[in-house]
């Protein structure tokens, strides 16, 4: 809302809370020093109802606004303080978009994680925070980053893959867009990664892979300066996260330093009044059902000290204040929502997104001159499949299918069959009379998404059917699939001689697949996570069980580990080009445990295309007193190569990046050992090159 609604929605108080004392507006950010000292000064003007009122969920009109749909007409809300001019929370949600009518859908988060690209995720990041500002939202829930550990859970979709390092990154990349505009929350806080048992679950974790596989990627989004972290539905070792002390108090609030404040995750994040609010948990959402007049009492009782509220507050407060400055600020159109620059960014990355699997006798890409008919074939390939109906839902205007976006790419010269591939004798029949043959398979929101997990990881029965027909009736058989995580191809890959890993790509996704499929685009993405060829590959997986153990490894992590070579390992993806790796070095061979190894290495486009690829680097701990990983992602970066063109590029690794979690001291321990370094095209041992770098002295 512009400044004039603002004030008169609040009243002239509504001015006295960014500058107290003074009918003028703030159009800058406030200073750190001047937010803390009119914190105080609110603080000190403040009764306790008003206090509690902060921490709230509206009742009544955040219950109508859920019962009609979330996310479906306006932004849920905590309450706005008249008195004092102090703004609610004005929360819209949405992992790919704003989840109001007419908004942008973008590639769902794995499909952006298979990007490997931080800047691109905070330009999606500045697209959604505009669209949610301009809607009237001032703060964003979607920066979701929870680990896949198992590629069952129903919304591995919504997060960036299945190590801590990338999601990291790639969160803090998204957040850092967002906040030029509203506030943003990572969620969900922590070890959710089973859907149907989540409300009862109980996660147990040990405490040094707690730290070191599912919080790493929180504490980067912390350092970034994300507003708010959103706690889990799922018990943590023993404590619901929104009442566990250890996790928000100790670690977040304590050895991280956060400054912002923790909401609850919706409806049932919250179940005890004393105990979330002594955990430390700020706001209650989205409606009060534990705090207002029951916290009130609680406080009054002596059961939750009054300075546990002002602490809350103050949080809240705080992150307000930080972004005060954007309530009046003007120049936010409506007509920009799902406009030609966002929609433009939206195929942008489903054109980088899209992993390029199988690519056998140079199937792809499609040559127009030579193909007079080209079969496109399964029920997906004329269906709108853009993710999950549930918070994270986009309604975009328009949505691209593969066969509209195919059917605009082919040209006049090229006659398009659609068959729906539910008769198998007439798709085969297609696919025999044309000179190639595209099948669209994969999973759907009905297999798939919040509140429920898909326990098959293959494919439907029917859909492999209709794979080994066409590959029998037509040797140029693509199959493109869709879908939100990693899924078992084992009883159809050999018989088909190119797969490419679609995703949900969004609104604009059957434009930049059908880009992909005629050349015009060059695939880059990289998997963000490991496809197992069967379940025997994967950690146990249960979403029935009451309880439920984390262990340490899961991914390329688990695969390396135990020896297995998986379909598809983590950062895989083919080009229409071929790069050639080099001259791998090293600043020094031995580094300080304060110091940062400068590392660099020459990449060469040797095909006849241009192209990006995704450099990755991993480090291993072969002489570590622990039990650790045989390597970890610690950094990656893209270059974009010309045919011919050779690249250095320079990547950075920081000893302290090197730690392990020292239980018995509490303590963060870098070792002084020899550490192998690799750098190459994806985590599979023969795609990397190889030196070495000690550790030494303090």
């Amino acid at each position: 809302m512009d400044r004039r609604d603002f004030v008169k929605t609040l009243g002239t108080g509504a001015l006295l809370w960014a500058v107290p004392g003074a009918l003028s507006s703030t159009s800058s950010a406030l200073s750190q020093d001047q937010i803390e000292s009119r914190v105080k000064e609110l603080l000190a003007r403040m009764s306790l109802d008003e206090k509690i009122q902060q921490m709230s969920g509206e009742v009544l009109g955040n219950i109508v606004r859920m019962a009609e749909g979330y996310g479906k007409y306006d932004t849920v809300n905590t309450p706005a303080n008249r008195r004092l001019g102090i703004p609610g929370i004005r929360f819209i949600d949405g992992p790919r978009g704003v989840n109001l009518k007419g908004s942008t859908c973008f590639p769902v988060s794995m499909a952006r994680g298979a990007t490997w690209d931080p800047n691109l995720e905070t330009r999606v990041g500045e697209a959604m925070g505009y669209e949610a500002r301009a809607r009237g939202a001032n703060f964003y829930g979607g920066v979701c980053i929870n680990v896949v550990r198992h590629p069952s859970w129903g919304r591995s979709q919504e997060t960036f893959g299945e190590d801590p390092y990338l999601i990291g990154r790639m969160g803090a990349g998204m957040l850092t867009g967002l906040q030029n505009h509203v506030m943003a929350c990572a969620k969900h806080f922590a070890g959710n990664s089973i859907d149907k048992s989540r409300h009862f679950v109980n996660v147990r974790i040990a405490e040094r892979t707690l730290r070191e596989i599912y919080l790493p990627h929180f504490k980067t989004c912390v350092d970034a300066g994300v507003a708010s972290v959103m706690s889990a539905y799922n018990n943590l070792n023993g404590y619901l996260c929104g009442h566990n002390p250890h996790l928000l108090r100790e670690i977040l609030k304590g050895d991280w330093g956060f400054q912002g404040f923790v909401i609850s995750d919706f409806g049932l994040g919250v179940k005890d009044t004393v105990a979330a609010a002594n955990a430390g948990l700020d706001i209650e959402m989205p409606s009060t059902m534990h705090y207002g007049k029951k916290l009130k009492q609680a406080v009054l009782d002596g059961k939750v000290p009054e300075p546990a509220i002002d602490e809350a507050v103050t949080r809240i407060l705080r992150q307000k204040l930080r972004f005060s400055h954007l309530e009046d600020k003007g120049g936010y159109s409506l007509k920009k929502i799902a406009g030609p620059e966002h929609t433009a960014l939206a195929r942008e990355v489903a054109q980088k997104g899209m992993v390029l699997l199988k690519n056998e006798g140079l199937v792809l890409p499609l040559k127009r001159e030579q193909i007079k008919t080209l079969a496109v074939l399964g029920e997906l390939a004329d269906t709108i499949n853009i993710g999950d109906k549930g918070s994270s839902t986009v309604r975009p205007p328009y949505v691209i299918t593969p066969l509209a976006g195919i059917q605009a790419k082919a040209g006049n010269g090229v006659k398009i069959v659609y068959d729906s591939g539910q008769n198998l004798g007439s798709a085969q029949a297609a696919a025999k009379e044309a000179d190639a043959a595209i099948v669209v398979v994969g999973c759907t929101y009905q297999d798939e998404g919040e509140g429920y997990d898909r326990l098959r990881l293959s494919l439907s029965d029917h859909q492999e059917q209709l794979i080994l027909a066409v590959a029998k009736s037509n040797p140029r058989g693509i199959v493109v699939v869709e879908g939100g995580g990693a899924i078992i191809m084992e009883n159809w890959k050999d018989q088909v001689p190119a797969i490419l890993m679609a995703w949900y790509p969004g609104m604009e996704g059957g434009a930049a697949l059908a880009e992909i499929l005629f050349g015009e685009v060059n695939p880059s993405g990289k998997l963000p996570l490991t496809f197992p060829r069967s379940p025997d590959q994967l950690p146990f997986f249960s979403n029935t069980a009451k309880e439920i153990e984390y262990g340490y490894y899961h991914g390329y992590r688990l695969a390396d580990k135990k020896g297995f070579e998986p379909a598809f390992p983590f950062g895989f993806g083919l080009s229409y080009t071929q790069y050639q790796y080099s001259n791998l070095r090293l600043n020094q061979k031995e580094m300080r445990k304060s110091g940062t190894l400068e590392v660099k290495v020459d990449v060469t486009n040797v095909g006849q295309r241009a192209g990006e690829e995704v450099v990755q680097l991993y480090v291993g701990y072969p002489g570590s007193q622990v039990d650790r990983p045989v390597k970890e992602l610690k950094a990656f970066g893209r270059l974009a190569l010309e045919p011919g063109e050779t690249k250095t590029l320079s990547l950075e690794v920081k000893a302290q990046d090197l730690a392990y979690y020292n239980v018995e001291k509490g303590a963060w321990e870098i070792e002084e050992i020899q550490y192998p370094l690799q750098v190459g095209s994806s985590s599979r041992a023969r795609d990397l090159l190889t030196e070495t770098f000690r550790v030494t002295g303090a």
